[in-house]
């Protein structure tokens, strides 16, 4: 009787084990991500950005030896607030990564959003998990030449926008806050997303074109092609397209820690006036949490029939 047992307890292991791996082995790739509106470089210039024929895209594709196929994943492990002391000057769109070199390149054609100076924006920061942390957004100061690499003493001291632990709603964060009203010209609105659970921090660089105040007060349209929301931005939007894939760990250019899923904490502005985050209500776009979402089914399922599988087992 025992052997049976035995032999029963293996069988149901082996019938549920290959079901329950890849949804296990798939959760460590789910904690990334990019801002898709303002469009950051690493997102226009993916294959899931729309923008890789462009000549800029092509140019840091080269550069890069390859296609940024793991948008969703520039991030430094261990920085912990040191970003200036961490990150060279030269490599900030980078972060440093030899695997995101191309997005250094320093240029005036990559693909930009248009934005109005002193009104209000929204980014919308695509990511598949919920993770706290903080968002801090930075601009370029006056007179920016986007043609030199971008050092940090280009960047404005303190960021204009500060947020911590925004919602993740349908796919991303949202993030609202108000611009500067004295930019001009072509700028690089720099975000950096510290994780408090867990080591990382993620670097992004959005070219941003900001164009007179007698237009509206929202963000508007994109020159190139920003694959940001063009209703919730108020402007009018290139193309869109939304981020759908479910990226993978083993081709990670930094070390990966364990993500394991936080529940969203309450919205609260740690920034300037007007950076309050808000949470869209919308549930149009199922954005790349839905691939999270379906395996979470599967999972349950799988656990649900392997429960009843060994209980039927036993009692024979």
């Amino acid at each position: 009787m025992p052997r049976m047992t035995a032999h029963r307890t293996a069988l149901t292991a082996a019938l549920v084990t290959p079901f329950l791996l890849p949804l296990w082995a798939a959760n460590p790739a789910q904690a990334h991500g990019a801002p898709t509106d303002p469009v950051s470089r690493v997102y226009a210039c993916s294959p899931d950005g729309g923008s890789s024929g462009s000549a800029a895209c092509r140019a840091a594709i080269a550069a890069n030896g390859g296609p940024f196929t793991m948008w969703d994943n520039l991030r430094v492990p261990d920085v912990g607030g040191r970003d200036r002391q961490v990150i060279p000057d030269g490599k900030l769109c980078s972060g440093g990564l030899p695997a995101y070199k191309g997005l250094d390149l320093a240029r005036s054609d990559w693909p930009s959003t248009t934005l109005t100076p002193g009104a209000t924006m929204t980014m919308k920061y695509a990511s598949t998990i919920p993770h706290t942390g903080t968002f801090k957004l930075y601009l370029t100061k006056q007179g920016y030449d986007p043609k030199k690499p971008l050092t940090w003493s280009a960047l404005a001291e303190q960021p204009f926008a500060a947020v911590r632990d925004p919602a993740l709603t349908s796919g991303a964060y949202r993030i609202t806050a108000k611009l500067p009203s004295d930019r001009t010209g072509h700028h690089v609105l720099y975000t950096i997303w510290q994780n408090s659970s867990t080591t990382d921090t993620y670097y992004s660089c959005s070219d941003v074109v900001f164009r007179s105040a007698s237009g509206s007060g929202k963000s508007g349209g994109a020159a190139g092609s920003s694959a940001g929301d063009a209703k919730e931005s108020g402007g009018k939007k290139a193309a869109s397209s939304s981020p759908s894939r479910t990226p993978e760990s083993s081709t990670s250019p930094s070390t990966t820690p364990s993500h394991a899923a936080h529940a969203a904490t309450p919205q609260q502005q740690t920034g300037a006036p007007d950076s309050t985050p808000v949470a869209s209500s919308s549930t149009a776009d199922s954005g790349p949490s839905a691939p999270m979402v379906a395996g979470g089914a599967a999972a349950v399922l799988v656990l649900t029939g392997g429960a009843a599988l060994a209980l039927r087992l036993r009692r024979r």
